[in-house]
């Protein structure tokens, strides 16, 4: 009993994952729900927010919440796993550029972003990694079929 349990948990990633996915709803919510005060407006304080802009922002963070989900769920799946670290490598890419091109972002309101995203990075690539040392898909002794 305590094996089939064990089959279908989920791991520390996936969690880790799960509340990265929960903050990114929670921006997702702010951009189109919020208001002028929002964790969006905040986000982008020295430009004024506009409906669209906001709302874009929203469904490319809700686009990002969704791979969370998806990958904490299925961390076997590579195109989901790679999707999903994709979407923090474009989302430190895409702030980066706001903050040091456009202006339009502080870098001090840039740490706790690059900081989940870091770990979010750093995490899966470890997981990756041990998951690819540790797992060879054929049995011993199995041989290729022609």
């Amino acid at each position: 009993m305590a094996g089939a349990w064990k089959k279908h948990s989920v791991p520390a990633l996936g969690w880790w994952l799960i509340a990265v996915g929960t903050f990114r709803s929670a921006f997702t919510w702010a951009c189109f729900f919020g208001g002028s005060a929002s964790l969006c407006s905040a986000t982008y304080s020295e430009i004024p927010m506009t409906g669209g802009h906001g709302r874009i922002v929203a469904v490319w963070t809700l686009l990002s919440f969704t791979l969370c989900f998806l990958c904490a769920f299925n961390l076997g799946s590579k195109p989901v796993y790679a999707a999903t670290f994709l979407s923090f490598v474009y989302a430190i890419g895409y702030l980066a550029v706001e903050c040091l091109v456009y202006d339009t972002i502080r870098a001090a309101s840039l740490v706790m972003f690059i900081l989940v995203a870091g770990i979010s990075m750093v995490w899966m690539l470890l997981h990756q990694r041990n998951s690819d040392c540790h797992h060879d898909p054929r049995p011993h002794g199995a041989t290729k079929q022609p």
